[in-house]
């Protein structure tokens, strides 16, 4: 990746999303003075001219593509088409548009999702398309996965310096709350917190409880992106975690601690685990110099200030 300096003119696409919005602040605290950024209002990813134009005008040094159709198992599985045609436009039409314009630089943010179901642990960079996708999300994986691919070849073709940051479950202010369509952390917090409300019993969780999931707190996300669009890298993809992975049976305790109730986990086997274990192996990252900072505690009390906030607004 060239050096990008303060002044470098750097678009956020996805500002307004809950990585997007992390990195455009983090950016800004870091002292960067040429941010630019444009609502969905005012632009539509999906519409391929206007989008070339736009790159074409306003000719950043770096883009960052945060934009993205998001959601958890619930939503991944029950809408396929919305997942792999909105990923799959908005991503190509930032890609190459960036390459129109002579974007040298640009972070495509991949998911852990792209991995193989049952991939060895904690998962390698080397492992990606070694084996079977999970089918809950293989629309959404596939459309990663040819972002990442096309980043790669229009480095090998065009000579560009496009990485791919490929992130864990990703957690913190900003998260959807939704119960259907949200990831499965901030889903369990509303279930739990309301079940305290209306003093329930119980609450139920989908599966077994027993998949283990690893968390990243979105601000070690934004400075990710801050560090490694700084720094000169010869890999196309790189890992971003947290390094610790816990059971969601775990979680849902650990919510009901810092909420101060306690009661029953009623499991839903109706429900699909999704894959089973999906802790990432960030070597790479830290052998470059960066490693997460935010500890479950610490991001957790973020996470629930802002998840209060949300609830009082509606």
């Amino acid at each position: 990746m060239n050096m990008i300096s303060k002044k470098s003119r750097i678009f956020i696409a996805g500002h307004n999303g809950m990585v997007g919005s992390a990195i455009l602040k983090k950016f800004k605290l870091k002292g960067y003075k040429n941010i630019i950024t444009i609502n969905r209002k005012k632009l539509d990813l999906k519409d391929q001219k206007k989008v070339k134009n736009f790159i074409l005008r306003i000719k950043p040094e770096l883009v960052i593509i945060a934009a993205a159709k998001v959601g958890g198992i619930f939503a991944n599985e029950k809408s396929k088409g919305d997942f792999i045609h909105d990923n799959l436009v908005i991503q190509t039409n930032l890609i190459e548009s960036s390459r129109a314009a002579e974007v040298k630089n640009l972070i495509f943010l991949g998911s852990s999702c792209v991995y193989p179901k049952f991939s060895k642990q904690p998962i390698k960079e080397d492992y990606l398309f070694s084996g079977k996708l999970e089918q809950t999300n293989d629309a959404y994986a596939v459309a990663k996965l040819a972002g990442y691919q096309m980043c790669k070849a229009y480095n090998e073709q065009f000579g560009t310096n496009y990485i791919t940051l490929m992130p864990t479950n990703i957690y913190g202010p900003g998260d959807n709350y939704d119960s259907l369509n949200s990831h499965f952390f901030s889903a369990l917090l509303k279930k739990i917190y309301f079940a305290k409300k209306r003093n329930k019993k119980q609450i139920e969780i989908w599966g077994d409880g027993k998949a283990k999931r690893e968390l990243l707190f979105v601000d070690d996300m934004a400075d990710a992106c801050e560090f490694f669009s700084r720094k000169k890298v010869k890999y196309d993809l790189i890992n971003i975690g947290s390094g610790k992975d816990y059971s969601i049976e775990y979680y849902a305790k650990f919510i009901m601690k810092k909420l101060k109730i306690k009661i029953k986990i009623k499991k839903n086997l109706k429900y699909k685990n999704g894959t089973p274990r999906k802790l990432l192996n960030s070597n790479l990252a830290k052998k470059l110099g960066w490693s997460s900072k935010t500890n479950l505690n610490d991001g957790f009390q973020e996470m629930f200030k802002d998840f209060q906030r949300s609830i009082s607004i509606n």
